[in-house]
């Protein structure tokens, strides 16, 4: 009798324990982890002083008084500092006239900088690589930068390659995205991303000031990332992907037509910053925290904004009269630090005032932008590599990354600290003098003169000799 229960219960429950395996073992194998990361760190001689880049200026002969003055004013203001890094086409003086190959060169070395790098440190070889997803905006070249990588470092036949292109500085997310897709469907699987920006054939040698301003904030950087969903490998991983969260207004004219690559009046190609970009990236910013909070926050957090909410809807109703004052949703009640993208001070003191952090939660953005500036897509995981080398992750902590970029799109994702991160990072040497108080950059001291010039009788001399 006892036999035949067992019998029974064995055939009962066997196929439902079988079931919940199976679905155990497949949702573990869905999960995203970062393995390793690494940002280029062009070399020192590629630095942009304020000397260098009053050099730069001053070859452009297509500048008046009026364009010198708005790079002055956006250069004071920009919070970039004096060792942020430019293509070495530029130092080259032949900015005026750049050649595919200078976009080659440029990619060719923050591929080798960073991917030897990942790869000798993590202990993967290329050929272990199964997905492979290369953004890079601005360059889009054939065979492209992907298959560029593939011959590079001679990777497998049957490599799952994507390349973007046009993505902006978001693109990083949107790649990740792509990784954490390929992972429900697959197991076991190592994919690497690359993230970067192509400024040897984006710079703009004109005199349109919407389009000037990008010179003087995006620099030259990237970033190689190392994820996979092995289950047996995520005690050696540093992150794993909560959520994801895509928002794009591309259907928008006025999001659509706020940052575009266009010719100006002369036929000069760059890269059009519009005066609406600001109303665009708050109405996309807005609608992406609409969905990726409910996901990130506690439910008190939540259920607390909700009934303040109410009570301002009711008060207004019973007073007839507006209310100035916002009911904001703390953040900080699910999320323990936050990675903004360094698109300018201006967006990082919108983004932080909007989310009402404090002063150490947008330090790692400020800092990564005096320092390193605009690195588009790449920008957020040099600001990542702040928190890291300040050894302020620590396990089962999370990270908020929000990014924007041309679309117009804002893309956030939230990341679980899987063990404490304690490595150095492409701040190692030098996060001792970091935080700075003082983030004012020289070039009001140095060219502050320009502002006093005769609009009619303004020009720079060829002899004229930059003050150290």
């Amino acid at each position: 009798m006892d036999l035949y229960l067992i019998l029974w219960y064995m055939l009962t429950f066997l196929p439902l324990f079988f079931i919940l395996w199976k679905f155990y073992d497949e949702k573990r194998h869905q999960n995203c982890y970062i393995l390793d990361y690494e940002c280029h760190k062009p070399m020192n001689n590629r630095k942009c002083s304020t000397k260098f880049s009053g050099e730069v200026i001053r070859r452009n002969k297509h500048l008046g008084l009026s364009e010198y003055k708005f790079l002055l004013k956006a250069m004071v203001s920009s919070g970039i500092g004096e060792e942020t890094y430019g293509p070495q086409m530029v130092f080259d003086g032949r900015e005026a006239a750049p050649t595919l190959n200078d976009g080659l060169i440029e990619m060719d070395e923050f591929f080798q900088g960073c991917l030897d790098n990942l790869f000798k440190r993590a202990g993967i070889s290329p050929s272990e690589i199964d997905v492979l997803v290369v953004n890079v905006s601005m360059l889009a070249t054939m065979p492209s930068l992907s298959s560029r990588i593939i011959n590079m470092y001679k990777m497998r036949e049957d490599i799952k390659v994507y390349n973007l292109s046009g993505m902006g500085c978001s693109a990083s997310l949107i790649s990740i995205n792509i990784v954490q897709n390929m992972f429900k469907t697959q197991k076991n699987l190592h994919a690497l991303v690359l993230t970067s920006e192509s400024l040897s054939l984006g710079w703009y040698r004109g005199n349109d000031k919407s389009m000037i301003l990008a010179n003087c904030l995006f620099r030259v950087g990237g970033c190689a990332i190392l994820l996979t969903n092995k289950a047996s490998l995520k005690d050696k991983a540093m992150l794993k992907l909560k959520c994801l969260v895509r928002t794009h207004h591309g259907s928008k004219d006025e999001a659509y037509n706020c940052c575009m690559h266009k010719e100006d009046d002369r036929g000069i190609a760059g890269f059009h910053l519009d005066k609406k970009l600001p109303k665009a990236a708050t109405r996309a910013f807005v609608d992406n925290l609409k969905v990726i909070a409910p996901k990130i926050l506690p439910v008190r957090e939540l259920f607390r904004f909700a009934m303040l909410h109410l009570i301002k809807k009711l008060r207004q109703n019973w007073s007839k009269s507006g209310s100035t004052t916002k009911s904001m949703i703390n953040f900080k009640q699910g999320v323990d630090h936050f990675c903004l993208h360094t698109g300018g001070k201006a967006v990082i003191d919108a983004v932080g005032q909007s989310l009402g952090l404090s002063e150490y939660d947008v330090e790692p953005a400020r800092m990564t932008l005096h320092r390193f500036g605009n690195t588009s897509a790449s920008s957020l995981w040099y600001v990542l590599a702040y928190m890291h080398a300040k050894k302020r992750l620590k396990k089962c902590q999370k990270i908020l990354m929000i990014s924007f970029g041309a679309g117009f799109k804002c893309n956030s994702a939230l990341w679980e600290v899987a063990r404490d991160l304690d490595e150095g990072t492409v701040w190692k040497e030098f996060i001792d003098t970091y935080p700075r108080k003082n983030l004012n950059n020289p070039y009001m001291e140095k060219y502050g003169w320009l502002q006093d010039e005769d609009p009619d009788t303004f020009y720079v001399p060829d002899d004229y000799e930059i003050p150290e």
